[in-house]
């Protein structure tokens, strides 16, 4: 997980380069803009992506999208905090932002790949995503104010 990886697409720059990534656009957009950790601070944001396997998304220098993988590369992964910012959308951005996701060789052969979404079910479905087959078997611990207090 060292390298980094990049394509280019219809004027598009897709990477892993954390370098590239706009810490305060990011920030920004999941502090005030997302519903899924309103508030967030920055120092938390920073800790996750030093954690994590970033992919951004630029048109030349500006940050259009962001997503990020928790994961061990072989068991387990997680997809968190994807966006395109407002002024993006509606134009397939989000869709091959996900495809460069599951095109990164660290994640072709995950075992298991999870995500939590109130609203994009239909884009994650294209890339084979299911509602949990047994739902049963999977608790979870939440705190929904633990990265904004």
């Amino acid at each position: 997980m060292g390298e980094h990886h990049e394509r280019s697409i219809d004027g598009l720059l897709f990477s892993t380069d954390r370098a590239r990534l706009d810490i305060d656009a990011i920030h920004a957009f999941l502090a005030h803009e997302s519903y899924w950790v309103p508030g967030i601070h920055r120092e938390l944001v920073e800790r996750a992506i030093e954690r994590s396997l970033c992919f951004g998304v630029y048109e030349g220098t500006r940050q259009l999208g962001f997503a990020r993988v928790v994961t061990d590369g072989a068991g387990f992964a997680y997809l968190g905090d994807v966006f395109v910012v407002d002024a993006a959308r509606g134009r397939g951005i989000g869709k091959r932002l996900m495809e460069f996701v599951f095109a990164h060789p660290d994640l072709v052969r995950v075992r298991r790949f999870m995500l939590a979404t109130r609203d994009a079910h239909g884009l994650y479905a294209q890339y084979g995503f299911t509602p949990l087959a047994n739902p049963e078997k999977f608790m979870e611990r939440y705190d929904p104010d633990a990265l904004s207090r």
